[in-house]
């Protein structure tokens, strides 16, 4: 019993899945789809970089997403195993774009429209340097939230992503997230500022929800072919309208991780699948539950161990 998994923003690199591209024409040809779609190179900035034209959230998105479809065409294309035998599908953020695109929920050019104005309307959220996120280590999610609401008249600080046991991600802008650093350190919590353009899945990105709004209500969403566990939510949907209502909310929601993957375990799931760049979200499983599987497909060899039952 298996679940397949995709991941979000900060599992980019330059030349990721370049083997593949090298390797096998369907891969070529939907990056040459992509470029016509986007109207722009994105085939060069995944395949030659620069890595800061790669790291700006609008293009971030859709090269994710585009490396990771990849990745799962040639699963599809290459081995045995049927994907659609998944228990759930899942993604990490703008992977949840990545689960509805394999379930055609979403269509592959769609999802790259979308997520280029997701990208972009969530990097102009909030000028440039007046937000951050920062990364809490070693703590429980309580904590940080006692933390947060005890100085709430000190600073507005937000919980953005509970991805695992001892990491939650917190937003808010640049002067909150010192504020509530200095007293991380007060209580020796460990923390580690990241290397983002804007405060994420919080209150803050309110201009972004009201764009993604409109072109989410415009776009074609079908019923997802395999249940999907949502971020906002952390269960299972595959109804259309309920997909919209919650990639809608998603822009400012907490992306709720940890236990999205409880749920699949409580369910059944003895096996997760990581398909895209990056082996981000079985390093936070394992934190999450030591006991399941984990297998990640970034590159051709991978399909090696992949070996997963119904």
């Amino acid at each position: 019993m298996f679940s397949v998994i995709f991941p979000g923003q900060g599992s980019q690199t330059v030349g990721m899945v370049k083997n593949l591209y090298n390797k096998f024409t369907y891969v070529k040809e939907l990056f040459s789809k992509a470029d016509e779609i986007l109207g722009l190179s994105i085939s060069k900035m995944i395949l030659d970089g620069p890595q800061e034209n790669l790291d700006l959230t609008e293009n971030t998105q859709p090269a994710i997403f585009l490396a990771s479809y990849s990745i799962y065409q040639m699963i599809k294309n290459e081995t045995k195993y049927d994907l659609n035998k998944a228990i759930f599908y899942a993604g990490h953020s703008l992977g949840e774009y990545s689960a509805l695109t394999a379930t055609e929920s979403i269509r592959f050019e769609d999802t790259l429209k979308l997520l280029k104005i997701r990208g972009k309307s969530m990097q102009s959220a909030v000028p440039k340097g007046e937000g951050g996120m920062i990364a809490v280590l070693g703590a429980e999610i309580n904590n940080v939230t006692e933390i947060i609401s005890n100085n709430n008249k000190k600073y507005q600080c937000f919980i953005a992503n509970d991805n695992s046991v001892g990491q939650i991600v917190v937003s808010g802008k640049t002067n909150d997230i010192n504020l509530f650093a200095d007293d991380l350190k007060k209580a020796k919590i460990k923390n580690i500022k990241l290397k983002v353009s804007a405060p994420f899945h919080c209150r803050l990105m309110n201009h972004a929800t009201d764009i993604m709004k409109n072109e989410i209500s415009q776009s074609t969403i079908a019923d997802s072919k395999n249940k999907i566990i949502a971020n906002v939510t952390a269960k299972e949907t595959y109804k259309a309208q309920e997909i919209k209502n919650l990639l809608i909310q998603q822009i400012e929601s907490p992306v709720r991780w940890r236990e999205s993957i409880l749920y699949m375990i409580e369910k059944g799931t003895k096996t997760f699948v990581e398909i895209g760049p990056g082996k981000v979200l079985s390093g936070m499983i394992k934190r999450i539950d030591k006991n399941v599987n984990t297998i990640s497909i970034n590159e051709y060899e991978d399909l090696n161990k992949l070996e997963i039952n119904d």
